[in-house]
């Protein structure tokens, strides 16, 4: 059984030659999605990454389609004749109209093509000057919309509703340095969330991740919350029997914001008053003094 995105994502392999290198196909999906036809329900998110726009979670699409012998096991993309059985006839109009448009784009034409019409998915970019050449107006527009924010800050940020990657852009986008995890069990059955999967796609964004286990709060607690004031007992009973016995933990917060990293705490909920989140930050707020703020993204 295929996801429909990844129904899609043959499609467009198949439409484009059935076989490219693995950063021209990204950067192929990353235009297709960008498309007006198809952005408001694209089927994959990107971040800006040195190699340009990257969809982590195509990249491990690619890897579960590899198992089910719809993609070869190569260096690349690479369809199977048992995936063209699967997928059946010709992709639909819009694809086949996107493969025609862009059937001679490949390599460095590709990556300036991309570049150009897109500029925020080369602002980590390390090649975006060799391949736009002498194209200063395309690279001040880079370098115009380049996150610059600097010194100490503090956010907080829930992935619920989140791609991982629109979670990641968000903290991309505020010059977040250091994603503190405060879950006590770092798991999640939506793909990019679970402790090792976050780590390493936050540290290739440029974010060093870290854990702090002991700022968390038991899943057996959480049951049965169901309206606001539930929450809000819930958080006073944190903030006075769990959240005072963590000093240790609360001083690495200070230390890390007092060496001006800009502080993103994370978990789950999307609303900060439905997390224990916020207690955190108030914590770490009343530790730093009034001339820290959170910011709740």
């Amino acid at each position: 059984m295929l996801f429909e995105r990844q129904r899609r994502l043959l499609q467009l392999l198949e439409a484009v030659g059935g076989a490219t290198s693995e950063m021209d196909f990204q950067k192929l999906l990353f235009l297709y999605c960008q498309e007006p036809a198809v952005a408001d329900s694209a089927p994959y998110d990107f971040i800006p990454c040195e190699s340009g726009a990257i969809s982590f979670t195509a990249d491990a699409d690619r890897r579960k389609l590899i198992e089910k012998g719809l993609l070869a096991d190569e260096h690349g993309w690479q369809i199977t004749d048992r995936a063209r059985d699967v997928i059946g006839g010709a992709a639909d109009a819009h694809i086949t109209a996107f493969a025609l448009r862009h059937r001679h784009l490949r390599g460095d034409p590709l990556e300036a093509d991309t570049y150009r019409r897109f500029p925020y998915s080369a602002i980590r970019s390390r090649s975006a000057e060799r391949v736009l050449g002498d194209d200063a107006s395309a690279l001040e527009r880079i370098a115009a919309i380049r996150p610059e924010a600097s010194g100490p800050a503090l956010f907080t940020i829930g992935y619920e509703g989140h791609s991982l990657e629109s979670y990641l852009v968000l903290l991309i986008q505020r010059g977040v340095t250091l994603l503190c995890d405060v879950r006590r069990n770092p798991l999640s059955r939506k793909y990019g969330f679970s402790k090792s999967t976050l780590a390493r796609c936050s540290e290739s964004a440029g974010i060093h991740y870290e854990h702090l286990p002991e700022l968390g709060i038991a899943s057996s607690q959480r049951r049965g919350l169901e309206t606001q004031a539930d929450y809000d007992a819930l958080f006073e009973e944190y903030e006075r029997a769990a959240l005072p016995a963590q000093g240790d933990a609360l001083e690495k917060l200070r230390n890390w914001v007092a060496t001006g990293q800009r502080l993103a705490l994370t978990c789950y909920e999307r609303l900060p008053q439905q997390c224990h989140r916020h207690c955190v930050a108030e914590a770490l707020q009343a530790r730093v003094g009034a001339a820290l703020s959170a910011q709740h993204l």
